[in-house]
């Protein structure tokens, strides 16, 4: 038998015989008779060797908004997978040829012939049902198992959650595929024979769980190469999770690391799940160490050492399994001279050290770079630049670039946006080449232009690198970024959007 929902009231169940059911679908027929959604919400396979069955179970599911697709036994399906993919399946466990659960063990296997067709959710229904049953069913990989008479809110809510676990499914996988594709090791780009060995070194390292501390200037790229470590490591498929040290208070990374229970101090009106356990199985990523007080200090080591956390105000010990990588701009040999970093969280953290050099240090790498970030911020904003000039090419070499890989990609995005034809024939450099966190814009002295103009380009230059560091300082937030530099909220989204800048690049 089988039940349907009308208007969320469930009627009496219908019997299983050709005439009742078919009667039945001729007279709700007129319920049917709607405008097909514009937008589908998924696409189902329902498997059945009783065509009424399949007929009431196809209209019910399409007046969901469903697209939905039939079959008669288990090799009818297997051939329909083959030829597209599906949201969910329905099947019947009992079926001649091949069973539900025959299928369902080809799918798991493989051997439909469509690739990632084992992921696809499987629920079988069956007139036979026992708990021995339906708890195998869920061994061999079905997504849920309902016995019959079957439920219609009970079918339609099973299936509304398998179709959205198996979308995010998919769109969890093409996001994991292109964060392996932007930092694999061909994206971090270097001839210089010091960023070849480098990058000999995270190859080896990435085969490992070793802890690795990596040191560099401000924008030289360490977070990118912890990130490389970690998707190219076992542990890719877990989670990279990022701290910055330096954007919170004492109080506030103890909680963001270890988390806290409910009622630890004023505020903690829930429990929190501290960065640890977040990234159990994965890579904790420790931005600027250096600026980590002393008694964290403390605490992170008994971490390293323990290999368990407890959670601020608990009193409950935690297993964790996290790789660690830390970064900082600061040197901590001088930090452990004058007391202000422990020397033996120094050498648990120091296990594979990466010194990444200044970008001035390795000046022959950068028309490799400008070309890299030309080809990016031309298809990021469509534009059909083709190069830069050789002058532009010559001040780059000659610069110093303080603000290192990342002043680079500013600049080269600067051009990008500003230039009308399809060659970058001027840049925004220092007049000396030398320092300055923000040089003057213009590329030559012959270049310098009347007092008013250039004092309006320097500013603005100066605006948008400014809130860029802040934004950049607490990961996006706005709210933040406006308390730090003093600037009304109000204010601080205006002169955001000015200069095109969005939050979500800087988390």
């Amino acid at each position: 038998m089988f039940y349907r929902t009308l208007h969320g009231v469930l009627t009496a169940p219908l019997a299983t015989g050709p005439t009742c059911v078919r009667g039945w679908l001729q007279v709700s027929a007129f319920s049917f008779e709607t405008k097909e959604p514009k937008l589908m919400k998924g696409s189902l396979l329902i498997v059945d060797d009783e065509p009424d069955i399949l007929l009431v179970m196809t209209a019910n599911l399409r007046k969901e908004g469903y697209e939905v697709d039939t079959a008669e036994d288990g090799i009818d399906a297997l051939r329909k997978t083959e030829a597209r993919d599906y949201d969910a399946i329905i099947i019947d466990h009992q079926m001649p040829r091949l069973s539900g659960m025959g299928f369902l063990e080809r799918l798991r296997s493989g051997h439909s012939g469509k690739a990632g067709g084992g992921d696809i959710p499987v629920i079988v229904v069956t007139a036979y049902g026992t708990i021995e049953m339906a708890v195998k069913a869920m061994k061999d990989g079905a997504y849920s198992f309902l016995a019959k008479p079957i439920n219609y809110d009970d079918l339609s809510l099973q299936v509304k959650n398998a179709v959205e676990r198996h979308r995010l499914s998919a769109e969890l996988e093409d996001l994991r595929q292109q964060v392996k594709e932007k930092y694999q090791f061909g994206n971090i780009l270097g001839r210089n024979p010091r960023m070849q060995d480098i990058f000999q070194v995270i190859r080896t390292v990435s085969e490992t769980d070793a802890t690795v501390l990596i040191e560099g200037e401000s924008g030289t790229g360490k977070e990118i190469v912890a990130r490389a470590i970690h998707f190219n490591s076992r542990r890719k498929g877990r989670p990279f999770v990022a701290v910055s040290c330096a954007a919170l208070p004492e109080t506030l990374l103890e909680s963001e690391l270890f988390g806290h229970e409910k009622g630890a101090f004023t505020g903690a009106i829930r429990q929190r799940i501290g960065r640890f356990e977040l990234a159990d199985g994965g890579t904790l990523f420790l931005d600027e160490i250096g600026e980590m007080s002393l008694p964290v200090q403390m605490k992170l080591l008994r971490v390293l050492q323990e290999r368990e956390i407890e959670r601020v105000g608990g009193s409950q010990t935690i297993k964790t399994d996290v790789r660690v990588i830390a970064a900082t701009n600061k040197d901590l040999h001088r930090a452990m001279r004058e007391q202000t970093f422990r020397e033996d969280l120094f050498f648990r953290l120091n296990v594979v050290p990466l010194k990444l050099p200044p970008l001035r240090e390795r000046l022959d790498d950068v028309p490799l770079l400008a070309s890299h970030f030309l080809r990016k911020y031309c298809e990021k904003n469509q534009k059909t630049i083709k190069s830069l000039s050789p002058q532009v090419l010559s001040s780059l070499s000659k610069y110093s670039f303080p603000g290192n890989v990342r002043e680079l990609e500013n600049i080269i995005e600067r051009a990008v946006i500003m230039e009308k034809g399809e060659t970058i024939r001027r840049i925004d450099l220092g007049l000396s080449g030398s320092g300055g966190r923000f040089g003057l814009p213009c590329q030559t002295l012959a270049d310098i232009e009347p007092f008013r103009k250039m004092k309006a380009e320097f500013v603005e230059r100066f605006e948008r690198e400014y809130l860029s560091q802040l934004l950049r300082m607490y990961r996006g937030n706005i709210s933040k970024s406006a308390q730090h530099a003093g600037i009304n909220i109000k204010n601080f989204h205006e002169k955001m959007a000015r200069y095109g800048l969005k939050k979500e690049e800087f988390k």
